[in-house]
């Protein structure tokens, strides 16, 4: 894996509350992963709340520091892109692109000084293939990847992500968002859902309260049946 094809960004703590519709009480006493968690503040965060939080990355093949200076260079690329495309995005969120700057930055140092505390949450992983045990987590939840990069990852490994999922989830798993890049619905998730609800588990689009690129505002809930 070359780090320098990886752009190594995350949200903070309070955007996954929002994105995955979650409340500070359900946390307390969950096993729960993150995946792929990127420089997210998720697991750091979640952990402080009694929660039993992992974060699984291809990335963390490399060390916190050496991620910590290519997520502060990748912060700044992303921002110079996403300012020429500012109309694809509501800024009610983060009003400016420096309130934007200011979150990713603050997600990147958490994660970082936690992983660098607690290197036991942070696991090397390359996805469609995990190294946990079957339901070994109460609750997965995966953002920004899955259906975003449909341009890059076929359909083949979109469901063969969900398998393995699926496989080390106990009761429950929350996808955002449900759009490309291009702002658009994930042209083959309605055929992902049928291949799920196949597997024994329910499937259900949920509005949620984050918005910040347009039109990503619903998340995939997943619960065992």
């Amino acid at each position: 894996m070359d780090l320098e094809r990886i752009v190594f960004i995350g949200r903070t703590f309070d955007e996954y509350m929002r994105m995955f519709d979650l409340q500070p009480g359900e946390l307390r006493g969950r096993s729960i992963l993150d995946c792929p968690a990127g420089a997210c503040s998720f697991t750091a965060e979640a952990n402080r709340h009694g929660a039993m939080a992992v974060a699984a990355d291809i990335a963390y093949s490399y060390s916190a520091e050496a991620l910590q200076v290519k997520g502060l260079s990748d912060i700044e690329h992303t921002l110079i892109q996403l300012d020429k495309a500012r109309d694809n995005f509501k800024w009610d969120v983060f009003q400016s692109i420096e309130g934007l700057r200011q979150a990713r930055t603050e997600a990147l140092t958490v994660s970082t000084l936690d992983r660098l505390a607690h290197q036991e949450r942070y696991v090397a992983a390359e996805l469609p293939v995990l190294p946990f045990a079957d339901q070994a987590f109460d609750i997965t939840l995966s953002a920004h990847f899955l259906f975003m990069y449909g341009d890059r990852l076929d359909v083949d490994f979109h469901l063969e992500t969900l398998r393995e999922l699926l496989r080390v989830t106990k009761a429950e798993i929350r996808i955002f968002p449900l759009v490309d890049l291009s702002c658009r619905r994930y042209a083959h998730l309605d055929g992902l859902i049928r291949f799920i609800q196949t597997q024994g588990w329910s499937a259900e689009e949920v509005q949620v309260s984050y918005e910040f690129q347009k039109g990503a505002d619903s998340m995939l809930l997943l619960k065992r049946g």
